[in-house]
């Protein structure tokens, strides 16, 4: 994260002094005393449980992993905390959890950038004069303040049976906040609850609903489908099981090639996603027109189904293909619609999976690990707030201000409230319209519980101490409760004891706290009726342009814009950092006399924002895609500010909207970070028909001495058919090894920081128009260039062929980089590591120098954790055996891609995998021989799915 220009506060209480009276200064001390308390934290006092088996060479000594769970839109993905020292710095996952299996995605991997985030709220607060925050300063407080306050409050909403009162949260899975949640409903009988989720849409819910007369959700199966048909939905990046369908592909994938039999994939997607680049066909239509694929594609099991538009060219070859492909593959085969699409299609194609046989098989149904039936909507809740009947207002964990539907008009409905309290991460734009503002604790400062995608539940145990004075969610609730326990693991603890046998219990508690998921909890599968089919034809498409809304790939919804890594992560398709962009194919851009940067007035709904326009190849025509997640004024001193506000043309009932583009004859400039997604003829990402073996490069004359490494020779092959362009490597990579943001104006000059990005092409594949990813890192090449030309000796091999930087000899000359083929060094042009906010520091690795300006770095083979194996052998007298090293990029791969090991090992996995007849080194015909190479990318010809 780069140090602002003007170095501020460690803690921003007040965003503007223009004069520091009494009130302010001591709201500054407060909070100043708040940072000095938490900047020294320690292990919690509470006993907590290391995983049960430690990672990376069982990790003896340092670092110590804690299991746990991440826990995003209410659901877990299981995770390790690394630790050392007592400090948080690294996330791992757990592979016993099923919505992981060891792997991460990017938002988990930041996530521990966001506990240490110097703008975290770190104090409570209280609007001054019993006014919202918006229309008076605020002033520190204190939680014995605001508990004093409740109970004045409580006695008198008892006094009405709670009427008035009313509570808002996001999703929930955690039994133990639900339980929280019954009682405080119990003390308040009038008192409602309200659950609001700013990405996902109800058409999902509301279509199974439809369908089975009873709220379910899906369980995919993707290791059992042989064709795949997803329409407008992305199962790769959609939804809490987003890892755990990745990893399931991959592993079928992988079967499939060994027993010469491919899976299919089709997509038919609006904006193009993971899934869409790895299937085998792929088509780019409006959503009317996937429904009416749906439909048509479901009238050759439903004669009596209502008529759809009929299908040409293209998209009609497209549809004779999926129908055969569904048709052979039968049970076998999975139907996945995303959010875009009305609940009518969601039913069809719940009924469609049903008679293929799929259900059971490729697709289960569950209760909702979210379900909460008797929760309003934020729409009901915006009604009462605008009428004037809320008393008192309690958001947990929510940002309404920012994220609800713009026709809600959420930023003035919550003044209307008498009173109204936020608890929240950050003091955020709600946290601005509210009385009370109360710090909550990250989830890895927490104890607490809660629910993976298939229902199995974690439990959550603190990593460190709360650096701020801040609660957790389920220690307000128990005190809005008025519960007699307010502690953490006490009520966690409680929740789950049951009235079993007391050792039995604490047997029970130290096991599901060291495997970081409770044995036998998934839900089992629901025996669902047969499917009710809709009635309704699907509706026509629309004339003109029409827009659909989008979690952004890298702040999702707007909960992780202050995150500098995921600001600065290339967004997979476009490679857009910084920013966010109205997607509009080259088509519908050229129709309307626009390109890349101009910026346009999106006018809709009677409301508007100004925004830039991206064109993007494959992009639906006649469909604008506006990501989420962007134009927060309160997000802090990284994310405020950046990009436009999508959510003010949000519609609540959900769906495609009309749009009305206005050219305003300015331009915008955009930061990316690969401008040429095209091989220029060379055989940089190569693909293979199945069963064809690639020439292998012949072994050219070189002028650099042979060296022979006797112990170890490290080296990497990242498989290119497993890889989805996910960036969780990226992330990964960013977290272990100390590397610095370097700000949007830095990207744009070519200075990113990162030591393996993912490049993109569009002209992979045998017919030269296939969209793939290739992660690069350094090569590590046998014959370096970059060695060669070094003056002082900075970049050599060392005893086990790995290319290392010695920082502490470089002299910044840069001659390293320019000989490098691979274009995979970078230079610290600027001082971008923050070296004076404190709690950035403390998420460092202690293992990885931090390098200063004027410096060359580049990828390691994460060199600390080869020296951790090593010493560990060392101390045990056991070789280092295949597995023991992992590094980071090769941990979260979701996909497992990435493979890394012993070329002296005859046995170890690189070696195996360096046989196949997919694998090449890139650019080999340059003779460096690189350690680092890959195996290519398999494509299905078109006659395998006729």
């Amino acid at each position: 994260m780069p140090p602002p220009s003007d170095p501020p506060s460690p803690v921003h209480v007040f965003r503007e002094r223009p004069g520091v009276n009494r009130r302010q200064a001591l709201s500054l001390l407060a909070a100043s005393v708040a940072l000095a308390n938490g900047a020294c934290s320690a292990p919690p006092n509470a006993r907590i449980y290391p995983f049960v088996h430690m990672p990376e060479a069982q990790a003896v000594g340092t670092p110590i992993h804690y299991a746990s769970a991440f826990v995003r839109d209410g659901y877990a993905q299981g995770v390790l905390i690394g630790t050392v020292e007592g400090r948080p710095i690294k996330i791992e996952g757990n592979p016993l959890h099923p919505s992981s299996l060891g792997a991460t995605d990017a938002f988990a991997q930041a996530s521990v950038l966001q506990l240490w985030d110097p703008d975290r709220s770190a104090t409570v607060r209280q609007a001054l004069g019993g006014v919202a925050a918006s229309k008076a300063p605020q002033a520190a407080s204190s939680w014995s303040a605001f508990d004093t306050a409740w109970q004045q409050r409580a006695a008198t909403l008892e006094a009405d049976q709670g009427r008035g009162l009313h509570l808002l949260t996001g999703p929930l899975t955690s039994p133990t906040q639900r339980a929280l949640i019954d009682r405080l409903l119990r003390r308040f009988p009038q008192a409602r609850w309200h659950v609001h989720d700013p990405v996902r849409e109800a058409a999902a819910r509301d279509g199974l609903r439809a369908a089975f007369g009873r709220e379910l959700a899906p369980l995919l199966h993707l290791q059992r489908a042989r064709c795949v048909l997803a329409l407008a939905a992305d199962p790769f990046s959609d939804g809490p099981g987003a890892v755990r369908h990745a990893m399931d592909w991959s592993a079928a994938r992988e079967q499939g090639r060994a027993g010469g039999r491919l899976s299919h994939l089709f997509a038919a997607e609006v904006s193009p996603g993971l899934f869409g680049a790895r299937a085998d066909e792929r088509l780019a239509l409006p959503p009317q027109r996937i429904e009416a694929l749906l439909w048509r594609l479901a009238r050759h099991w439903w004669a009596e189904l209502p008529a759809a538009p009929p299908a040409s060219g293209a998209e009609a070859a497209f549809e004779v293909r999926v129908l055969c492909a569904l048709q052979e593959a039968g049970p076998d085969a999975l139907v996945v619609v995303g959010g875009n699409l009305s609940a009518d299609a969601h039913a069809l194609a719940m009924a469609l999976n049903q008679r293929l046989g799929a259900l059971g098989h490729t697709l289960d149904l569950i209760e909702p690990p979210d379900a909460a039936a008797q929760a309003g909507t934020l729409a009901e809740l915006a009604q009462v707030l605008h009428a004037g009947a809320v008393d008192t207002l309690v958001v947990l964990d929510s940002n309404p201000a920012y994220d609800a539907p713009g026709e809600l008009g959420m930023g003035e409905a919550l003044g209307r409230a008498r009173l109204s309290v936020h608890a929240g991460l950050y003091a955020d734009e709600t946290a601005a319209r509210c009385h009370w503002h109360l710090p909550l604790s990250h989830g890895y400062e927490s104890w607490g519980d809660a629910l993976a995608h298939d229902g199995s539940a974690t439990l959550l145990q603190p990593a460190i101490v709360p650096l701020y004075d801040s609660r957790s969610a389920i220690e307000l609730l128990a005190l809005l409760a008025g519960d007699e326990e307010r502690q953490g693991q006490a009520l966690v603890r409680r929740q789950w004891r049951g009235g079993g046998d007391a050792a039995a219990f604490e047997n029970f508690w130290r096991e599901a706290l060291r495997r970081g998921v409770v044995a036998d909890s998934a839900f089992a599968p629901v025996a669902a009726p047969g499917a009710r089919l809709p009635e309704r034809a699907p509706a026509a498409p629309a004339a003109g342009l029409v827009g659909v809304f989008a979690p952004d790939p890298a702040v999702h919804d707007g909960r992780f814009t202050n995150l500098g890594w995921l600001q600065e992560l290339p967004r997979p398709f476009s490679k857009l950092t910084w920013d966010n962009a109205l997607l509009l194919s080259p088509r519908t851009a050229a129709r309307l006399k626009l390109a890349t940067g101009d910026l346009v007035r999106i006018e809709a709904g009677g409301r508007s924002l100004d925004a830039p326009v991206w064109a993007s190849e494959h992009q639906a025509d006649e469909v604008a895609t506006l990501p989420l997640g962007y134009g927060r004024p309160q997000a802090g001193r990284v994310g405020s500010g950046v990009g436009f506000d999508a959510y003010v043309l949000r519609p609540v009932q959900g769906g495609p909207l009309a749009l009305n583009l206005q050219p305003l004859g300015q331009r915008h400039e955009f930061a990316v970070t690969q401008h040429d997604l095209g091989q220029a003829g060379r055989d940089i990402l190569r693909s293979v028909r199945p069963g064809e073996r690639l020439p292998a490069h012949e072994r050219l004359p070189s002028l650099y001495p042979e060296v022979s490494y006797l112990q170890h020779a490290w080296a990497m092959v990242i498989d290119l058919d497993a890889c989805i362009g996910c960036n969780a490597c990226t992330i990964a990579c960013q977290a272990e090894n100390n590397i610095p943001v370097v700000g949007k104006e830095e990207v744009a000059r070519g200075r990113e920081m990162h030591w393996i990005r993912v490049d993109r092409y569009d002209d992979a594949g045998t017919r030269g128009r296939d969209t793939a990813f290739q992660p690069l890192p350094c090569m590590h090449c046998e014959k370096a260039p970059c060695e060669l030309v070094c003056p002082v000796g900075a970049t050599v091999h060392d005893s086990e062929g790995v290319n290392v930087q010695v920082y502490n000899r470089c002299i910044g000359t840069r001659f390293c980089s320019n000989n490098c083929p691979y274009k995979v060094r970078r230079f610290n042009f600027l001082q971008f590591t923050d070296a004076t906010t404190e709690t950035l520091q403390a998420q460092r690795n202690p293992d990885v120098t931090v390098r200063q300006r004027g410096v060359m770095e580049k990828c390691s083979y994460c060199l600390q954790r080869i020296s951790r194996a090593r010493h560990r052998a060392e101390a045990t007298g056991e070789p280092i055996r295949d597995g023991d090293v992992v590094t980071a990029c090769q941990a979260a791969c979701p996909t497992r891609s990435i493979h890394f090991g012993d070329l002296n090992d005859p046995a170890s996995d690189v070696v195996r995998l360096k046989t196949l007849p997919r694998h090449y080194a890139l650019l080999g015909e340059l003779g460096t021989q690189p350690r680092t190479t890959y195996l290519a990318r398999v494509v299905q010809p078109p006659d395998a799915m006729d």
